[in-house]
């Protein structure tokens, strides 16, 4: 079988070879370079779906990563940023309206008693983590295997998994997964896997009294939605609480998404810290940092530094307070929970007619697919695991109209908006899909 991308996409082809004349990779994001002949250009997102340049039109469960949790152009959120249009912009000035939208953040999460606003889940764990140094006079961190908190020097650190001998009897070695990351950071981060109660513990004994903070995604927006269990999350905020260290939860994917107290209400742990940003104006651009009273007047002169020019802009902050309304007082997670729950049951029907192994991990809002009994507990099994079979059935996804990202540790994302036509469209391109990689799977078995 031939590989070729069935899709029409003369006209991305063609921007893509001009755009790449201005921007590297032709894009404004690592992330959406897919290939000379794969990347595509948006012209139009409504609802659950987008239509590229070529006016291809996709069911969409990237959703720009999750933000779209109501689904693309909600008339809904989009007539109050017009009206947030009207106030103005940005002044370097304060406007009513954040303390509303801080009122419903404290109603619906009830860790979150101050609050401080950012435009991008970046900035948000950026400034979280400043505070939490500032609060303790402290400048060393735990974080998560597999975790990601943005694209910042200190966050972005992880384990090289692929020179780690697991019977070694050693840890794998603290590597940047990026150049240009100096090399003087490394000996403030401590990396631990998900789930290692005990490795966790011995973390905190031989350093807990140098740590700021813990960092954690208890559901991993980067990482298949691997999963945190509620006993490890509760050991944290014990483990913190014993050794003076701020528990930050970073709810910038999970936040106002799996639950309207996010996914720590799921775990009933309230955190020092938590960071939002995705789904709190439907793709409008804003983020904020919540948490308790005492740590959060740290932000204030002679503590830690917090500001930014476009901090709380006009028209995201009238977004986010309509938005946070809809997730608070209609069924919307509801709906969008449910169906995730009917993709997944048709994808089951699928995989187990064929008799292919599979499991889902996260939660019905963002999930992830995995062709194993069990889906992995920590970043170090899903690397060990067989992925491949997935990255080669999410092209073929792409190739029949379905967007998912290439990359089996992106979750599918599940917006209001996705209906029942965009469910049966997206079980009749899986089942092609399934059935194309198959077919690819054993051709290349046979070539071996």
């Amino acid at each position: 079988m031939t590989l070729r991308n069935t899709r029409d996409l003369r006209k991305s082809n063609a921007h893509f070879k001009k755009a790449l004349t201005r921007l590297p990779l032709g894009v404004a994001s690592t992330f959406r370079y897919w290939g000379e002949d794969r990347t595509i250009y948006v012209k139009k997102g409504k609802g659950g779906r987008t239509w590229d340049i070529d006016d291809n039109c996709y069911v969409d469960y990237r959703l720009g990563y999750g933000p779209a949790i109501l689904g693309y152009a909600d008339d809904r959120v989009d007539e109050a940023a017009r009206k947030g249009m009207e106030v103005g912009g940005v002044f370097a000035l304060s406007t009513e309206r954040e303390f509303a939208v801080a009122e419903r953040m404290a109603k619906m999460v009830p860790s979150v008693e101050l609050v401080r606003y950012s435009n991008s889940g970046t900035e948000a764990v950026m400034a979280a983590l400043r505070l939490a140094r500032a609060y303790t006079g402290r400048e060393s961190y735990i974080l998560i295997e597999g975790g990601y908190h943005g694209l910042f020097d200190a966050a972005m650190w992880m384990a090289n998994m692929d020179e780690w001998d697991p019977n070694s009897g050693l840890e794998p070695v603290t590597v940047p997964y990026s150049r240009g990351i100096p090399s003087t950071i490394k000996q403030l981060v401590h990396l631990t896997p998900m789930n290692n109660a005990q490795r966790l513990e011995d973390i905190f004994k031989k350093h807990g009294s140098t740590i700021a903070a813990m960092l954690i995604e208890p559901m991993m927006g980067n990482c298949c939605a691997i999963s945190a269990t509620t006993e490890f999350v509760q050991l944290a905020r014990k483990l913190c609480d014993k050794y003076g260290v701020l528990l930050i939860i970073d709810e910038v994917k999970t936040g106002f998404r799996v639950a309207k107290g996010g996914v720590q209400s799921l775990h009933g742990v309230k955190p020092d810290i938590c960071t939002f940003a995705k789904a709190m104006a439907n793709g409008y651009p804003i983020a904020a940092i919540g948490g308790r009273e005492d740590v959060m007047r740290t932000f204030r002169p002679g503590g830690a530094a917090h500001g930014g020019t476009y901090t709380a802009h006009s028209v995201s902050l009238a977004a986010a307070e309509r938005c946070l309304q809809i997730l608070d007082e209609t069924p919307a997670l509801a709906t969008l929970a449910s169906a995730g729950e009917k993709l997944k049951s048709g994808m089951k029907a699928i995989l187990d007619r064929r008799g292919i192994t599979h499991s889902f991990s996260g939660h019905s809002s963002m999930f992830g697919l995995f062709f194993a009994p069990q889906p992995p507990s920590d970043y170090r099994a899903w690397k060990k695991s067989d992925y491949s079979f997935y990255d080669k059935l999410a092209r073929h996804m792409q190739d029949n109209n379905i967007i998912v990202e290439p990359d089996s540790r992106e979750p599918l994302f599940m917006c209001e908006a996705h209906d029942e036509s965009c469910i049966s469209d997206t079980l009749r391109a899986f089942e092609t899909s399934v059935d194309l990689t198959l077919e690819q799977v054993e051709e290349e078995r046979r070539a071996s």
